[in-house]
C-alpha cells in the first residue's frame, strides 16, 4: 500500500464521514424554529445519501489497500481470502463491518427525509457517529492495550466526533451563505444568521473537546520526553503544522462569533447585508481550507510511526 494512496483514502473518509455526521447534526441543532424546512434552506437529501454512498465506496477501497499492505502485494493482486482474513480476524475488520452497516442505515434513512425529517436526521446523525467512530480502529489509537488502549480509543473517538461537528457545520454554513443570489431573500438571511448564531455555543464546546482529546492523544503518541526533539522528525513537523492550522481555525471561528456574525445581524436590521455577507463568505472559506489541510496532515500522520514507538 503506497503511503500517498493510504493518505488519500484516509483523507477522503475523514471529510466524507465528518460531513455526513456533522451536517445531519447541524440540521437538528441549528436549523430550528418555524423555518425548519430542511430541504429548503439546504438540499440535505443529496448531500446525505451522497456522503453515505461515497463513504461505502471509500471504505471498500480502504479495505482493499489495507489487505494489499498486509499481504505485501500490489493492489491489483489482492484476493478475497486476504480481505476475509482482515474482516473476520482483526479489530479493524470488525470496525469496518460496523461502518458499512451504519452507512447502509444512513442511506436507507435518507429516503424518508421529506416525510419524517427529525426522525431521519436523528437516525443519520447516530449512524454517521458510528461510522466516524469506526475510523479510530484504523489509527494509532488501536495500538495500545488495556486501560491505556481504551483511553486512547475514547480520546480518538471524541476527537473525531468533535471534528465532525465542526466540519459538518462549515459545510452547512457554506451552503447557506453561498446560496444562489436569486434564492436569497430576507427569510433565508434570517435563517442563515440563526444558524450561525446556533453554532456559537456548540462550536465552543467542540473546540474544547478537540483540545482536551488532542492533548490526551499527543501525550500517548509523543510523550513528554520527546517534546524537545519533536521538530527533528517528519512526524513532529507535521504535528506542529497541524497545531498551527488548528490555531488559525480557532482564531477565525472566534472572529466569526464575536465580530462577523454580530456585524451580519446589524446589517440585516439596516437592510444592507452585502458587505457583511462577503466577509462571512471569505472567513468561512478560509476556515474550511484550513480544516481540509488539517485533515490531510492527520491522514498523513496516521501512516507514520509516532515518536513514542521509538522508546
Amino acid at each position: 500500500m503506497t503511503d500517498m494512496g493510504a493518505v488519500a483514502i484516509r483523507l477522503g473518509l475523514y471529510l466524507d464521514l465528518m460531513a455526513l455526521f456533522g451536517l445531519a447534526a447541524f440540521a437538528l441543532y441549528a436549523l430550528r424554529g418555524k423555518e425548519r424546512r430542511f430541504d429548503g434552506a439546504i438540499a440535505l437529501g443529496p448531500w446525505l445519501w451522497g456522503s453515505a454512498a461515497l463513504g461505502a465506496v471509500l471504505s471498500l477501497g480502504g479495505l482493499a489497500m489495507l489487505a494489499a499492505g498486509m499481504a505485501g502485494v500490489p493492489l491489483a493482486s489482492v484476493d478475497l481470502t486476504s480481505i476475509e482474513m482482515i474482516v473476520n480476524g482483526t479489530a479493524a475488520g470488525t470496525a469496518w463491518l460496523f461502518r458499512m452497516a451504519a452507512l447502509l442505515v444512513a442511506l436507507i434513512a435518507t429516503l424518508a427525509l421529506r416525510r419524517r425529517p427529525v426522525t431521519t436526521l436523528s437516525l443519520v446523525t447516530i449512524a454517521g457517529a458510528v461510522a466516524l467512530a469506526s475510523l479510530a480502529w484504523s489509527g494509532h489509537g488501536a495500538m495500545d492495550e488495556g486501560a491505556v488502549g481504551w483511553l486512547h480509543l475514547v480520546a480518538d473517538i471524541v476527537h473525531l466526533w468533535a471534528a465532525g461537528i465542526w466540519v459538518g457545520a462549515l459545510v452547512a454554513l457554506l451552503l447557506l451563505v453561498f446560496r444562489r443570489r436569486e434564492l436569497v431573500d430576507r427569510d433565508h438571511l434570517v435563517l442563515s444568521h440563526r444558524a450561525l448564531d446556533g453554532f456559537s455555543l456548540v462550536g465552543t464546546i467542540t473546540v474544547g473537546s478537540i483540545i482536551v482529546s488532542g492533548f490526551v492523544n499527543s501525550w500517548l503518541l509523543v510523550g513528554p520526553a520527546n517534546l524537545p526533539t519533536l521538530p527533528d522528525s517528519l512526524y513532529g513537523q507535521l504535528l506542529i503544522a497541524k497545531l498551527a492550522l488548528f490555531g488559525a481555525m480557532a482564531a477565525l471561528a472566534a472572529a466569526n462569533r464575536f465580530r462577523l456574525v454580530p456585524a451580519f445581524e446589524r446589517s440585516l436590521a439596516a437592510a444592507d447585508h452585502a458587505s457583511a455577507l462577503r466577509a462571512l463568505r471569505r472567513s468561512l472559506t478560509i476556515e474550511t481550507g484550513c480544516a481540509i489541510a488539517v485533515l490531510a496532515l492527520v491522514a498523513w500522520l496516521g501512516t507514520l510511526e509516532p515518536p513514542i514507538s521509538a522508546m
